[in-house]
């Protein structure tokens, strides 16, 4: 998987097509995202003594996103790409869009 946290991405398919976020968590084990404000699900929240600042009530977070429903968004376009990676002098290797050469990161 080369998406990581703090990637922009954008939804290309399911229920929030279109809408763009940053990533928060990364699950390469269900090769799963979860991206800010993108598959809001609601969880219902008990009180418990054992942790007494947890929030309650009903919480709204959000939910794993497939990591095939989601793109890159190209940093100098702003539309969905695909990632490559090259190296550099140093023999370190970058993560570049295809869509513009442009590296990140």
């Amino acid at each position: 998987m080369k998406l990581r946290t703090d990637d922009n991405v954008v939804v290309i398919s399911g229920k929030d097509r279109g809408k763009t976020g940053k990533i928060i968590r990364v699950d390469r084990s269900r090769d799963r995202v979860f991206v800010e404000g993108i598959n809001m699900i609601k969880r219902h929240q008990r009180p418990n003594p054992a942790r007494p600042n947890a929030p309650v009530g009903v919480i709204e977070k959000e939910g794993p996103v497939h990591v095939s429903n989601v793109a890159l968004l190209d940093p100098k376009e702003l539309k969905p790409t695909r990632l490559g990676t090259r190296r550099t002098e140093q023999g370190t290797r970058m993560r570049v869009t295809k869509r513009s050469g442009t590296e990140i990161d």
